[in-house]
């Protein structure tokens, strides 16, 4: 219990040294992670049954080489690669933000100091201080959000072009 509390006691003293940014920044990981990992849990648990039961309803037809066949193998390739992509634009969205989420960090932080520079001159280090941590904080925070979800992203790509020609292969005309 302790440890929980001193893990979170230190979650918001870093948010506090970052400012207010770090909530989105904070938020877009989050729903980053859950995509990323029901993506997963898809692609390894749920999408092999249904795999296995589009390549048995191929097995199982006598006529595979009608056009009306090739139309339904063409419907079920297409209905399995879109429920296996499902969510990946939104994780390469995700991707995409939280460097930008970073930037808009940034430059609030040099506002920040450029306030207190107006203010109080250039006399006031930790003043400047603050805020030039305030910029830098969330650059560091979104830069490392957005390289934690890129391998993911990536390797859920590839499982996605992977399993579509793979059905694709299985597919054939008998």
């Amino acid at each position: 219990m302790v440890f929980v509390r001193e893990f979170l006691d230190t979650i918001r003293e870093f948010i506090e040294l970052g400012g207010p940014v770090l909530y989105a920044v904070m938020a877009v990981l989050f729903l980053m992670w859950t995509f990323i990992i029901e993506r997963f849990w898809y692609v390894y648990f749920v999408y092999p049954r249904e795999r296995d039961r589009v390549l048995a309803a191929w097995r199982d037809r006598f006529d595979q080489e009608s056009w009306y066949a090739r139309r339904i193998r063409e419907l079920w390739i297409s209905q399995t690669a879109i429920e296996l992509g499902r969510g990946l634009s939104f994780i390469r969205t995700c991707v995409a933000v939280c460097p930008l989420l970073g930037l808009l960090g940034t430059v609030t932080g040099m506002i920040l100091v450029f306030d207190v520079m107006a203010i109080v001159g250039t006399g006031n280090a930790r003043a400047m201080a603050d805020g030039v941590s305030q910029a830098t904080v969330p650059t560091m925070s979104g830069m490392v959000a957005a390289l934690s979800g890129i391998y993911f992203a990536d390797r859920l790509e590839r499982l996605y072009r992977e399993e579509t020609e793979f059905l694709e292969d299985e597919l054939q005309h008998a």
